[in-house]
Parts: structure tokens; sequence; C-alpha cells
């Protein structure tokens, strides 16, 4: 990579010390850094909604330049060599996402501008419990046609109507004079898309300019940063500095910084907030702080930290295909980026009175196992499947023990539901009953025995989920989620700019096992409770016989960030392409492809 950077170039750690401290030459390069934001800062409040508007168009067109480069990068500093049929992830998850959400901004502004909600237009209807839903997904006919069947809705808190969600979209827009600050960005090492979008939603939720802490595991891509996001650069509204834990350290206790987010480990933020815990001594320090309320971060913080994600899997009658297509899309949600996400599904909560449950099971080992093989790449993995291996010494292992598989009852599930490994080990625990029986006892389940809050996924077949009728709904709110996905992944949720991403209500310091507050979010709603994210169960062309029947149709064959898709790499990409340029005759192509996967 041999273009020029920035004017305000990252700054680097020369040494590292014992006590965590960084060195002068960092010191002062860092302060220079939030010297430079807090100018930016008064520089971004003076910019009206048009020029802001202007700048994301800036944005969209130095990403799309980089798009190729990032998705190469990415992909190669994870082990997916040239010809990979899983590089396919990295484009999705880095540039798409990231153009995606600018063009879902600039969508924003442009109503906010001219003194329109920018609800106006969206379908707005009710969910259980006295609660607003707000139609999030598609929103235009482009969506609606190459992700049909699929859909989003924001669920707001209780009490928050119609009329509240469309007076109060907008969030820090609606203010746009007011300087929010200097906001600290710690972004995530798994997903590439993740620290730009943190950023993106600093800026335009809130009025804040960032400093962007990057982790290690992204070191290859801050020239692509860089290059991507000089518009924010330039203008002194966004720094991005590289460094370990001793420069987030050193930026979390800064008298110049207002805010902090962080996505990553629990652990990470509980060092932040109350201490770092690296000896006996240390912890019981923490301990004691947070036992008396007395945290070491005196400035706020919002922070997205993953949890154990489950996969309710309700009994129905499902055909060969269905049990083929199904476990396939469990095997996804674990397998994805080797493993190594917040959104990863961990454990399969599945019937054991289904009469098809040794087929569906049958279906998943074989799925398991057959994926492509790829890197366990993310640092400390081996010693989660180490510690995976310990707790349930009769797993099964494949691709080369990379992998495990774990089937156990659920008095013996703890450790599986209480540790996110964050690695290729998936569970399967069994519960009893069927139906709306069983659907309440697995949402119970979730709620009361597995660490987190951040998403959970729930396969049913059409008819079952017609016949539960309202049961099925209830069911749905009654899960304390902050994001719930039918027949689709948490990741289509995720990847959607117009849906909310983050732990359900209800963090706090001393106990977020998944996190405080909500990013993405581009129609910039207030009052989120969370997301529901809806999918087909069946692809095409099985779908056209669900369609017949009244339950949906999808033309979206095997989706393209299936692991077992055969052309994922190339429709993932041509997607990317397609929200770039706009170009349907290529497009036209990449469909085709995506019918060989």
């Amino acid at each position: 990579m041999t273009a020029e950077a920035p004017s305000a170039p990252s700054a680097s750690p020369r040494k590292k010390t014992p006590a965590a401290q960084v060195d002068d030459e960092v010191r002062s390069e860092l302060d220079a850094a939030i010297t430079r934001l807090r100018t930016g800062s008064r520089t971004w409040a003076a910019l009206s909604l048009g020029q802001r508007r202007t700048l994301l168009t800036r944005i969209r067109v130095a990403t799309a330049a980089v798009a190729a480069e990032w998705a190469d990068t990415a992909s190669t500093s994870k082990g997916l060599p040239a010809g990979h049929p899983l590089r396919g992830e990295e484009w999705l998850s880095g540039p798409y996402a990231a153009i995606v959400a600018l063009d879902a901004y600039a969508g924003t502004l442009r109503a906010l501008s001219v003194g329109r909600s920018p609800l106006e237009g969206v379908r707005i209807g009710t969910a259980p419990g006295g609660r607003t839903a707000v139609h999030t997904f598609p929103l235009s006919a482009t969506d609606a046609l190459l992700l049909s069947g699929y859909t989003t809705e924001v669920w707001l808190q209780p009490g928050v109507d119609a009329a509240t969600a469309r007076r109060e979209a907008g969030l820090g827009q609606l203010d746009a004079g007011t300087a929010g600050g200097v906001g600290l960005v710690l972004g995530a090492g798994n997903i590439t898309s993740i620290p730009y979008l943190d950023v993106m939603y600093e800026l335009l939720a809130f009025n804040r300019v960032a400093i962007l802490k990057v982790n290690p595991t992204q070191d290859a891509l801050v020239p692509i940063f860089e290059r991507a996001l000089a518009p924010l650069i330039e203008p002194g509204f966004l720094q991005i500095v590289r460094g370990g834990g001793d420069v987030g350290a050193y930026l979390t206790k800064h008298p110049e910084i207002d805010h902090v987010h962080i996505t990553g480990s629990e652990s990470t933020f509980r060092s932040i907030v109350w201490g770092p815990s690296h000896t006996p001594a240390a912890a019981g320090a923490a301990t004691r702080r947070r036992n008396e309320g007395r945290p070491l971060l005196k400035t706020p913080i919002t922070a997205e930290l993953g949890g154990v994600s489950p996969i309710i899997v309700v009994p129905g009658k499902w055909s060969d295909a269905d049990l083929r297509f199904q476990a396939e899309h469990v095997v996804t949600m674990r397998l994805h980026n080797s493993g190594h996400n917040c959104i990863a599904g961990q454990v399969v909560l599945i019937s054991d009175d289904w009469p098809q449950r040794d087929a569906f099971l049958d279906a998943l080992r074989t799925a398991y196992d057959r994926a492509p093989s790829r890197p366990v790449w993310y640092p400390q993995s081996q010693s989660k499947l180490d510690a995976a291996r310990a707790a349930y010494p009769d797993a099964a292992w494949c691709a080369g023990g990379t992998r495990a598989l774990v089937e156990t009852s659920a008095d013996d599930a703890d450790a599986l539901e209480t540790t996110e490994y964050f690695s290729p080990v998936l569970g399967v625990v069994g519960l009893r009953g069927t139906g709306q029986e069983f659907l309440d006892a697995a949402v119970a389940h979730a709620n009361d025995k597995l660490v987190g809050t951040l998403g959970a996924n729930v396969l049913i077949d059409p008819a079952t989920q017609s016949a539960l009728g309202d049961g099925f709904e209830r069911a749905i709110a009654d899960l304390r989620y902050g994001t719930v996905a039918v027949n689709t992944w948490t990741a289509f949720g995720f990847l959607t700019p117009t849906a909310t991403w983050g732990a359900f209500p209800g963090g706090t310091l001393a106990d977020a096992p998944s996190g405080m507050g909500i990013v993405h979010n581009a129609l910039l709603l207030d009052h989120v409770e969370r997301t529901v994210a809806r999918g087909p169960f069946r692809p095409f062309p099985r779908s056209v016989s669900s369609a017949t029947r009244g339950y949906g149709l999808s033309v979206l064959p095997k989706p393209p960030w299936f692991v077992t898709s055969r052309t994922g790499a190339a429709v993932c990409e041509g997607f990317t392409r397609f929200r770039i340029d706009g170009n349907w005759p290529r497009m036209s192509v990449t469909l085709a492809k995506a019918f060989g996967a």
C-alpha cells in the first residue's frame, strides 16, 4: 500500500512498560491528536445538515475506492488465501456494511435537512406488550428484491407511541449545532466494519468527533481506514491511533475524553471500569470497588460485549431438504469468521421429544464436519478450545481438531452456557416438550441460563408458527435479547443499518454481560428496546410452495453468507459492488451466480 497517509498520522507506541503506561513520545502524539479533535468538534458543530450529507458522499467515494483492498487485506490477515470460498465474508462484513450504512445515514440527513422525520413514509405498527414496532427493512424496492423474504423491525420500549417515535427520530442531528465533545472508540478486533461503523454512530447520533484506537488484530487495515475516512480525518473529526492495552488505558483516563465506547470482551470492560485483575491483589481491589460502586472510570461509557447466543429449534414437520438447509444455517451461525463473533450462535436448544430430533442432529453433524476448513486465527482462541475440551471430554472434534460439537443435557451445560468461547465450539442442549410448551421452556432457559443478552435465534417452520399464532409473538417478546432473529441469523440485523445493534436494555456498570447502549440505528431512533429480524424458512425455489400456502415468498436461493455456499465469495463481492455503483447488468450476473450456490 503506497498511498500517502492523511495529514494526521497514526500514533504508535514505541515500547510498553509493565505498568501499562505509554512512553513520553506516544503520550505527546496522543495528546496532540485529542487537541486536533477538540478543534474539530467545534467545526463539526458549525456544519449544516446538508454539509454533513455532502461529507458522507465524500466518505462513500473514498470507501468505494478501497473496497477491494479492504476485503483482500482482511481476508489475508485471517488466513484466507486467494480463491478461498469464504473470502466473501470479508466483503459483506467490511465494505458492504460501510456503504449501506453511509447510504442510510445520508437518507436520514436528507429528511432532517428539509424538516421531515426520518420515519416519514416508514410503516409503524404494534408489537406485543404495548410496544411500537418500526418496520425498518426493506425501505426500497431494491432491498425488497435483492433480499426478498427478509425484514427487520425495531421495537421501541413499552409506552413509546408512534408520534413520539417520529418526533424524536434524529437524536443528535435534531440539535446539530451542539458539539458533543470527543469520544474514544476502542475498536473491535474481529469484524472489520465495526470500528468504522462505531465512529459513524458517535458522529451522527451524538455529534461526537472520535479518536479510534484500532485493535492490534486490525493493524493491517489502518492505512485503508485512513484513506476511506480521510474526509473525516482532514478537518479534525477523526483521529486513528494504534497500540495495545497501554494506549487504550491512557486514553480511557484522559481528561479530554468525554465518552468511551468499546466493542470487546466483558473482561476488558470490567478492567476499564473497575480496574485490572491481572494479579490476585488487583482482582480483589477491583471486586471491592465494584461491590462498593466506586468505578475507576469517571467518563460515561457504552459497550457491546457479546455473550452466549441461543439457537432455538422449534419442533415441527420438516422435509429432508429443510433439515439440511437449517443444519447448514446453524453451522453458518457458528463458523462464520471461524466462530470469532460476538453474534455467533453457540447453544442449540432442541426438543428431546421431537420425532425428527435425530435426523436434524445427523444433518447438523454432517454440515459441521463438511464446512470449508479455515484457520482459528483470533488471539487466545486455542485456550478457549482447550477449555471446551477439558469441560467436555466426550465432545466430537472435526476439521483437524479445530471444531468441537458438544451434545449434552441441560444438567451438564453450565460451562457451555456461561462461557463465550469465541471460537468453533457449538453445543446442543436438549429440553422437553413440543409446540408452545417447548418454545416457552426454551425462551425461559435462554433468558435464565445463558450469559448475555445480545442476540437470540429462532428456527420455526411456517406451519408450526401459524399454529402457535399469538403465542409465538408473545414468546419472541419474552426473549430478553437486543436482537431476535426468526428464521435468519442475528447477523442480518447487524448488517442492516436501519436496524439497531446492542444488548437488551438494563445493563449497568456493575452488571453488563453484553454491554450497554446501541449502535448502527441509521434512522437515529430513540427509546429502542430491540430489533426483530425475520427471514424465509425455505429458500427459492422451495419458498414458492410456502408462498402458495400464504407463508411468504423469497426469491433468494441459499444465502451467500452461508459457509456452505459454493459461490458465496463471488456473490458477496458482487452484492458489494452493486451497492457501490448500482450497475444492474453486472448485478444480473451476480444473481445468476447466486443460483449456483
